[in-house]
């Protein structure tokens, strides 16, 4: 009886195609319609770049007998790529009961870099049916992120460390892990900061921003010049680079001391010491506007021959003369004078330990009374001793 219901329409449509009232198109077209047919509930669906969509397929077998579908995928856009997999297996061709149906996991990936617009492709049983899908990219998609910052230009010292603060922006619809690295010279170090944290990696929510510190530390004393430093922040699949210019004004450095490299001398209270000092320049920048100053005891003073220097070129040094005067109250002991020599970019200090002595006069004056107590006791014992 299925065989018969299935067969007299067959005939019904050739005898009418014979007498030229139907065309022979329509014969396939329900041979098709009674063979196997394809279904999903999601037809025509819009998604941004990048997305993953997850298609349920039903191969339903609309005939009496088992049926092998040859399943494929025709007109997928050039760089989509697509899993097709049942019961956790990749399939290329599925067999289904008569009346029955098999269900597909069809996975299509849209990419990063793509178009807006309709697309359109279709899933078919070879020879039996075929399911029309479309796919409506909502935004001009790319493979790149969003990695930004308002100032990408830093000039100062080699010693200096420059902090550059920037912006990622993960433009997909899932969570990207970015890996973080920078292309330093070497000698350079360099430290990324997300959340006030050191990082090498951050996590950035779909559509979502997140702000990246990046600390760039150059060599002490290297030359001065324009330092060209990339930046990348990449997943599998997206990437996105920063280009940062560290411009090097050349290093500040300076030693604050004597020819000798001593630091102490003696001083007689009242009196004043002549100290020879040496400003060097072990930076590669010139130094400008050396200014010295000190801190001295109460009621010392300390005076600078120069005061300031102009400038000491790198590899330079300047001499200069320091006068220090002791207090007259001082008594005997170790006194601190700190002496400093100071620019707009660096300072350094030099702790002066003066030993102080008393006068000649009052070691004479001491002598003198000791001598005239003895001699006293001696006329005393003298006068009375007998009695």
């Amino acid at each position: 009886m299925l065989t018969r219901a299935h067969t007299l329409p067959k005939i019904i449509l050739s005898l009418l195609c014979f007498c030229g009232v139907a065309p022979i198109q329509v014969i396939n077209t329900v041979v098709v319609a009674q063979g196997v047919s394809l279904y999903t509930p999601y037809t025509k669906i819009s998604v941004p770049p990048g997305e993953s969509i997850d298609y349920s397929v039903d191969v339903i077998n609309n005939t009496g007998s088992i049926r092998n579908a040859e399943i494929a995928v025709v007109g997928l856009p050039t760089g989509w790529s697509y899993d097709l997999k049942s019961g956790g297996w990749t399939v290329e061709q599925v067999a289904v009961l008569p009346k029955e149906k098999k269900n597909l996991s069809f996975n299509v990936h849209v990419p990063y870099q793509v178009d807006k617009g309709t697309y359109r492709f279709q899933v078919v049983a070879k020879g039996m049916g075929q399911l029309p899908l479309t796919v409506v990219v909502a935004e001009q998609g790319t493979f790149k992120s969003e990695f930004n910052t308002d100032q990408a230009n830093m000039e100062g010292a080699a010693n200096s460390t420059f902090t550059f603060n920037s912006t990622l922006r993960n433009p997909s619809a899932e969570e990207q892990v970015y890996g973080l690295r920078a292309q330093v010279p070497q000698g350079w170090n360099v430290l990324f900061r997300a959340n006030g944290k050191q990082v090498s990696s951050v996590n950035v929510g779909p559509n979502q921003t997140q702000n990246v510190t990046i600390e760039l530390d150059p060599p002490d004393h290297l030359g001065a010049g324009k330092y060209k430093i990339p930046v990348v922040a990449s997943t599998s699949g997206l990437s996105s680079n920063l280009d940062l210019e560290v411009v090097i004004t050349g290093s500040y450095n300076l030693e604050f001391t004597t020819p000798s490299g001593r630091l102490s001398a003696a001083i007689t209270a009242g009196s004043s010491r002549k100290v020879e000092m040496l400003v060097k320049n072990t930076g590669s920048a010139p130094l400008k506007n050396v200014e010295m100053k000190a801190s001295a005891p109460v009621d010392w003073t300390v005076q600078f021959e120069p005061s300031k220097i102009d400038v000491i070129a790198p590899g330079q040094h300047a001499q200069v003369f320091a006068t220090i005067n002791a207090s007259s109250k001082a008594i005997a002991g170790d006194y601190m004078v700190n002496m400093e020599a100071k620019t707009a970019e660096k300072s350094v200090a030099a702790s002066f330990r003066m030993a102080v002595r008393t006068p000649l006069l009052w070691g004479w004056l001491g002598i003198l009374i000791i001598l005239g107590a003895l001699g006293s006791v001696y006329y005393l014992f003298r006068k009375y001793g007998r009695r």
